[in-house]
């Protein structure tokens, strides 16, 4: 495990061959994301922490003891300026103890067995104690990673100037499988990935061990989460062969001592792909059998696989509709054949039929039906809103509805409909937005939350799933602010109930500084951020407005597909009477899905909230809003606001470039341009494209876009779009 810090060296020291050897520091380029571990510079504090750690003490040797360990030496001596000393008996006082009472004859002594106990494997108790005389820290945990868990706590709390006089800290994870999704492609393409080719580098697996793959691990461990699918959903069947297992084998050994299993996104149609068969059917008894048999040989490669990740009758995917069953026929079949192992089967709930009326309803109209039809080992997994990760949309209904079938929650950090990995978009706000969302499933306070922790039902697995886009560009994730939403999905799998707010200042505090100065202001610019997103793109529940396949500038004249739910017309059908999608018991009713008094909010256009108005109602365009504006002047201010607000954002990070380094900052200044640029022709485009159905002039006192509607549909035909995967 030594050599995590190695790494960490070879990244950021450039090694001069002169006369003597001259170590050079780099300008931060965003590698090390929030775990830079920079020196306290409170004096004050730094000389607390000092005090308070001066040798580390750690009697247990397992791969994950060893990370902790690493972890620590690293971070301490990064944070405090200075080696820490390392033993297995304490000497002094100012000793932090890590380990677990079943391995560790010194945690045992402490007698902290039953605060630890309730806090279950993977929680952790943070605390100061007293050992012969001598004044201590102790991370104790169940297991050695909940030790790893608290050791990244502890220096959470150092790198955020948190006084540890505030101790004891104790945390456990509200949900237990705490996943991210990758939808990296065999040839290394990422769909919908933004930063850079595939982190997973097949040519040179097994034999070659890539640093950055232990460094991917650390980040993710230091947010709790324990799961990593690593294939995209869209699968590849050659995933589930020898010559790939073998590879992926390698990526679990690497991960594992961070806590992390690995997952296989699986194409159902494996069978047939690559089985010889001439069938998936579900039922099939040579089908079962087949299943059977590749489980068992997955799991000789990698023994503690989590299991399968499946997305299914959806978008041309192959799953049991293909032969007359359902998505519980499927999902059973596969959670058969891993369960003698420990498997599970996370079974999208992401399904839509082109022949339906209405695409917001079909999820629900398709698994509600099957409440309870699923195996034990399943978990359906179910996008936060009812179409497709847009900017904003009400919670799914799915929510609530299953109260029989284990179910999850899919969110997404990657940037598909928030400008890819070029525009800063914080989307803290927006995971909360739905997990603090209150469904009423069972009563008041029955919140998205509540269900996914199985508080509101008695579900046997729980979970959350993350689709991140970490590619090889240097900083993971192309846009430096993409960070923040990965942490803050990160963090809230661990815990829901945290806030948006209390995420972003740990995560501007650990990646940049903890110079006040500079927090409040990008805090702010980061919180303003999800919003004009939404206004200078979908303001009051409009929603896919994209140019299809890419989904990066506007195209809200889109109609002429051959699925008319892949052009946005078929989501804002605006004509000269107004605009937005009917939901109500006079159009589709996907209203009804929602429990009471939800349905009756959302129906009601006076009580509906407005930011969700369109997604429920076609509205007349002089409709009264509660500003006293009529719907279209509304609409064409909230296009305005949201380049407004993007201008301001300029503004605010150009006052704080003295606070950071001048790589990180000159970057995102030039993104921020880049979004100014964007969110123009977004407004611009919707604001004229609109205007020709409501025949009605802007609101006095706006510039008019700069030219006509012909000029920005002729730019849908310009290719420029930054996604390397678009085309392929």
């Amino acid at each position: 495990m030594g050599s995590v810090r190695q790494n960490l060296i070879r990244s950021f020291l450039v090694i001069s061959v002169l006369p003597f050897i001259v170590p050079v520091v780099c300008a931060d380029d965003g590698y090390r994301m929030w775990l830079r571990y920079e020196q306290v510079q409170d004096a004050g504090l730094l000389a607390a922490y000092r005090n308070a750690i001066s040798q580390v003490v750690i009697e247990e040797s397992s791969p994950t003891m060893l990370a902790v360990k690493d972890e620590l030496e690293m971070g301490l001596e990064g944070l405090l300026g200075r080696p820490v000393a390392f033993s297995t008996h304490i000497t002094g006082s100012g000793a932090l103890v890590a380990g677990t009472p079943s391995g560790s004859p010194l945690v045992a002594s402490l007698g902290l067995e039953g605060r630890i106990e309730v806090l279950g494997a993977d929680g952790f108790l943070i605390d100061q104690v007293t050992v012969s005389g001598n004044s201590a820290v102790v991370i104790a945990a169940a297991s050695d990673i909940g030790v790893l868990y608290g050791a990244f706590h502890l220096l959470r709390l150092l790198q955020t100037h948190q006084s540890l006089s505030s101790l004891p800290v104790s945390s456990s994870p509200r949900v237990m499988h705490r996943v991210v999704n990758h939808w990296d492609n065999i040839r290394r393409l990422v769909e919908r990935g933004y930063a850079g080719l595939s982190l997973w580098e097949w040519g040179t697996l097994p034999e070659y061990r890539h640093p950055r793959y232990t460094d991917y691990a650390r980040l993710n461990a230091s947010l709790g989460i324990n799961g990593a699918a690593i294939n995209n959903v869209n699968a590849d069947a050659r995933f589930l062969t020898g010559q790939f297992l073998e590879k992926i084998a390698v990526l679990a050994d690497i991960f594992r001592p961070w806590g992390i299993k690995v997952y296989l996104s699986a194409n159902f149609d494996s069978p047939r792909i690559i089985g010889g068969l001439d069938t998936a059917d579900p039922l099939d008894p040579q089908v079962i059998e087949w299943w059977n048999k590749k489980a068992e040989e997955i799991y000789s490669y990698i023994p503690d696989l989590g299991g399968f990740l499946v997305k299914a009758d959806s978008e041309g995917q192959p799953g049991p509709h293909g032969y007359g069953r359902d998505h519980a026929d499927g999902a059973n079949m596969l959670a058969r054949a891993v369960k003698p192992f420990g498997g599970i089967v996370m079974w999208r709930a992401f399904v839509y039929d082109p022949g339906r009326t209405d695409r917001f309803r079909e999820a629900w109209d398709e698994f509600v039906p099957l409440d309870g039809k699923f195996m034990d080992n399943v978990i359906v997994q179910v996008k936060n809103g009812p179409i497709d990760f847009q900017p904003r949309e009400p919670f799914s209904p799915l929510f609530g509805a299953l109260t029989n079938t284990n179910t999850m929650m899919e969110f997404q950090v990657t940037q598909e409909y928030f400008g890819f990995g070029i525009h800063l978009a914080y989307k803290g706000p927006m995971y909360t937005e739905i997990l603090n969302a209150d469904t009423y499933a069972a009563g008041e306070g029955s919140t998205v939350g509540m269900i996914l922790e199985g508080k509101v039902f008695d579900y046997n697995l729980t979970g959350m799933a993350g689709v991140i886009n970490p590619g090889t560009d240097r900083n993971w994730t192309g846009q430096p602010f993409v960070q923040s939403s990965w942490y803050a999905f990160g963090r809230l799998a661990w815990d829901h109930t945290l806030s948006a707010e209390a995420l972003a200042d740990e995560w501007l505090r650990m990646t940049f500084t903890n110079d006040d100065r500079f927090i409040g202001t990008v805090k702010e610019i980061m919180f303003r951020s999800r919003e004009a997103a939404v206004n200078y793109r979908n303001p009051l529940g409009l929603t896919h407005l994209y140019a299809q396949g890419h989904h990066y500038g506007p195209a809200p004249w889109t109609e002429h597909h051959h699925r008319p739910d892949w052009g946005a017309v078929y989501y804002h059908r605006a004509d000269e009477q107004g605009i937005g999608f009917d939901r109500t018991a006079s159009g589709s009713n996907a209203v009804e899905q929602y429990h009471e008094p939800v349905a009756s909010v959302f129906r009601d256009i006076e009580r509906v909230p407005e930011d969700l108005l369109l997604w429920f109602h076609h509205v007349s365009w002089d409709h009264p809003m509660r500003s006293g504006r009529t719907l279209w002047d509304e609409l064409v201010h909230k296009y305005y606001e949201g380049v407004k607000t993007v201008r301001w954002m300029q503004d605010a990070w150009d006052s704080v470039g003295e606070f950071i380094d001048r790589e990180r900052y000159e970057h995102v200044r030039a993104l921020l341009k880049i979004q100014e640029r964007d969110a123009l022709r977004w407004r611009n485009s919707c604001v004229l494209y609109f205007g020709s159905f409501s025949g009605k002039p802007l609101p006095e006192g706006l510039e008019p876009p700069e030219h006509d509607l012909e000029h920005y549909m002729d730019l849908e035909r310009i290719i420029y779009v930054p996604d390397p995967w678009y085309g392929w």
